[in-house]
């Protein structure tokens, strides 16, 4: 067992401890961002050439999976504080130190909601983001941009660039109400005219300048990944949960405990089959992904493609596991005080994120069918 999985493990009470709080004021405590950060959890997927962790894409789910056991709003932001550091793989080194240090809590948006342009030996910034998870306890920032092609180039396409700033230069606007995942606060962060050097202007297009086999994943398979944690170990706690409850609830009207009822026990090992099955086959997918990119420097397409399925049906998985659990508790699982409620409403936050939504199976399924498609969300 790696030495952060282990911190992970022993940073669970506390993340527990402190999910209530965290829901209530939708954002994480001051005491998990700092056990996270002692755990290392922030940079897991830094290079070691620039002080981080660089740790294989299994380790990286079961991290995230132990934490999502304690708090999915936890675990979320420490997917997204982790998948933030990938883009320090495509940097010059010493920008990279200068936004990872050990310290340091990254995030951000991938998405192109912004717009810059040349200025300098950088570029002026202006974009509004939306779900910048974890953004109040960030030190560091990102936003995806749209570059206008230069005059006199016909045809060209814009330039996309990941823009890093640090985090006080940014406005948060408080939009993050929501109906799960309420302590990621996943507010809007806008940036007006922010300059920004070349060398924290990132271009993915460019390729990893780090030679290590994590960065031969795909930086958007690798986010789906995440996701697909924090649902596994959603639906691991929801089977949790109504363990505990079964074992104890008398219904209405009976005289048996849950636990007696042979429809509780169908479900529940159905349950246990249909999420150790998913989860199965993501290990399946980062493994044969793994070894080839060990192996030859680079993920084909097909092996690209299974991550993405994998990734997306353990998500809907877990969903369905958590429903059933949910179902089982009868109307003990309604009330704000159950667990199996938050599980619920956070599984479900989480199957709306664009990597794991149901145009997944479609890219994925054009590639296995050898059709040609645009493979650069993959």
């Amino acid at each position: 067992m790696s030495d952060i999985l282990i911190a992970a493990k022993q940073l669970a009470p506390t993340v527990r401890s402190e999910a209530d709080r965290a829901e209530r004021e939708r954002r994480l405590s001051g005491e998990v961002v700092r056990g996270l950060i002692q755990a290392g959890v922030p940079n897991m997927l830094v290079p070691k050439a620039v002080g981080g962790s660089e740790v294989d894409p299994a380790t990286f789910l079961g991290v995230t999976e132990e934490l999502a056991l304690a708090d999915g709003a936890a675990a979320w932001c420490a997917m997204i504080a982790a998948t933030s550091g990938l883009p320090a793989a495509y940097m010059d080194r010493d920008a990279a130190r200068e936004v990872y240090g050990p310290e340091d809590v990254p995030g951000g948006v991938f998405a192109p909601r912004g717009k810059a342009t040349r200025a300098g030996h950088g570029y002026s910034v202006s974009g509004r983001w939306a779900f910048a998870s974890g953004c109040e306890h960030c030190t560091w920032l990102m936003g995806g941009t749209l570059i206008a092609p230069e005059e006199g180039e016909p045809g060209a396409r814009p330039d996309f660039r990941l823009m890093l700033f640090p985090a006080e230069e940014a406005e948060i606007i408080d939009t993050w109400t929501v109906s799960g995942l309420c302590g990621t606060g996943s507010h809007d962060i806008e940036a007006r005219e922010l300059l920004v050097p070349e060398a924290r202007a990132v271009s993915l297009a460019a390729g990893p300048r780090d030679p290590g086999p994590l960065y031969a994943f795909p930086l958007f398979g690798l986010i789906a990944v995440g996701i697909a944690a924090v649902a596994l170990g959603l639906a691991r706690s929801a089977i949790d949960d109504l363990l505990e409850l079964a074992g104890a609830k008398v219904p209405t009207l009976s005289s048996r405990r849950l636990a007696e009822r042979p429809a509780i026990q169908s479900t529940l090992a159905e349950a246990e089959a249909t999420l150790r099955s998913a989860r199965a086959f993501l290990l399946e997918a980062i493994e044969e992904a793994w070894e080839a990119a060990r192996r030859e420097g680079r993920i084909d397409l097909e092996r690209r493609a299974f991550l993405r399925i994998g990734a997306r049906h353990a998500t809907q998985s877990s969903a369905r596991v958590v429903d059933a659990m949910y179902d089982a508790g009868g109307g003990t699982s309604i009330y704000r005080t159950s667990p199996l409620q938050r599980r619920f409403r956070d599984v479900h936050a989480a199957t709306q994120h664009m990597m794991v939504a149901p145009p997944t199976y479609e890219l994925a399924g054009r590639v296995l069918l050898g059709l040609e498609t645009d493979t650069s969300q993959l």
